[in-house]
């Protein structure tokens, strides 16, 4: 059932395209950390090359993915149908934390559409491509995308978010240091 690429095809590119949730998982290192899995909406995930992908990742209760990213690199996206023809499709790879002060940020976050709350973007280099059946997956009718997330940033306003970042995503809930953490003031 399940088929491996060396990258993302054009038509795994397609059924991205057509996906309106992804799903991002990381770990530390130790085997007593906790594993982190976060579902991901908007217009936030591009495709940068066959083997190279990226995501705008706003504010937000936590910085796990950062965090492990920063102390081992390793990560998986993956995408399921909701609807049509069943299909699970998982990106393996490893991962970068770019933030706003880095020279790539500019042209990246020039793929993506203003969004307020934006903390930072995702970076992955893809190794392995997996597609399996899906047949477990439910189907589920896309009702549209959650305004509350942007609201919230919206109200808060760029100092607002700058004072919750640095309450709340600074380190993991394993006490990790995200890239964020790098920047402040000590």
């Amino acid at each position: 059932m399940a088929k491996v690429f060396d990258r993302i095809t054009d038509e795994l590119q397609a059924f991205i395209a057509t996906q309106h949730i992804f799903f991002v998982a990381t770990a530390p290192i130790s085997s007593t950390g906790h594993i982190n899995v976060s579902p991901k909406g908007l217009d936030s995930f591009r495709i940068l090359s066959p083997n190279r992908v990226a995501y705008l990742d706003l504010t937000g209760s936590g910085n796990e993915t950062s965090a492990h990213l920063q102390e081992n690199g390793r990560i998986t996206l993956m995408f399921c149908a909701f609807q049509g023809s069943p299909s699970i499709l998982r990106l393996y790879g490893t991962g970068y934390t770019v933030l706003p002060d880095r020279a790539e940020w500019d042209n990246l976050h020039s793929l993506f559409p203003p969004t307020p709350g934006t903390r930072q973007i995702i970076v992955a280099e893809i190794d392995r491509v997996q597609t399996s059946c899906g047949f477990g997956v439910p189907l589920y009718e896309h009702q549209g995308e959650r305004e509350n997330l942007i609201k919230w940033a919206h109200k808060k306003g760029e100092p607002g978010l700058q004072d919750y970042r640095q309450q709340k995503n600074l380190v993991s809930i394993d006490g990790l240091p995200t890239p964020l953490a790098a920047k402040e003031p000590s």
